[in-house]
């Protein structure tokens, strides 16, 4: 097993874990009542225990182990409901915070405007210059190339290339961008598969996606 599988195991595991302790904490009340549909299986679970109560004291309109087997599937309803939520919460913020590690750690190919229209009237291969992404301001320019993450979010001004958007979307099937039209926006954190883009920066750091 490698390290990076080790690493996805154990952030599996933590999730899962966090969800299972998230799926009690939801049962309060005040929690539930976000969620009328599960707030009103909740209030019949209790009622129904209670039933149960009454039934093993010999006052039930049914035997015992019949109410106590709705008793326990009611609660099962609810608690895998609130386990199903706490894990979707749990992956989105985990996502959430991968993408902004990446965008602090990822390095941008910044280019200039001259380098651009060169690359656009020559065909002259551009140069560029290796700086932090936190750097980038609105306007200004860089370029992706194959396997390359995405620094920041912008319009593309050149290109046409294969994007993998999974980090955001959490679609797994990858998307073509190209300049103009509506599908020139690409997003910081995403990944090239092919060819190359030149990409206008759409905002400063911490006011984009």
């Amino acid at each position: 097993m490698t390290i990076q599988t080790k690493k996805t195991t154990t952030f599996r595991r933590e999730i899962y874990q966090r969800a299972i302790a998230e799926s009690f904490i939801k049962l309060n009340p005040r929690w539930m009542v976000r969620n009328p549909v599960m707030f009103v299986v909740e209030v019949g679970s209790v009622l129904t225990i209670a039933l149960w109560i009454q039934a093993l004291l010999g006052q039930g309109e049914a035997p015992a182990g019949f109410i106590g087997a709705i008793a326990l599937w009611l609660w099962f309803t609810v608690l895998f409901a609130n386990f199903s939520e706490a894990v979707a919460e749990g992956r989105g913020k985990a996502q959430a915070e991968s993408l902004r590690k990446a965008r602090q750690d990822t390095p941008a190919k910044k280019v200039g405007r001259l380098q651009v229209e060169r690359l656009q009237v020559e065909g002259a291969k551009i140069e560029h210059e290796i700086v932090s992404s936190t750097s980038l301001r609105k306007d200004d320019l860089y370029i992706v190339e194959v396997g390359d993450i995405l620094p920041a979010d912008g319009e593309i001004v050149s290109g046409i290339a294969s994007v993998d958007e999974s980090a955001v979307t959490g679609e797994s099937a990858p998307v073509v961008r190209e300049a103009g039209g509506d599908r020139s926006a690409v997003t910081g954190g995403t990944r090239l598969l092919s060819d190359w883009l030149i990409i206008r920066v759409s905002a400063d750091p911490g006011q984009g996606f």
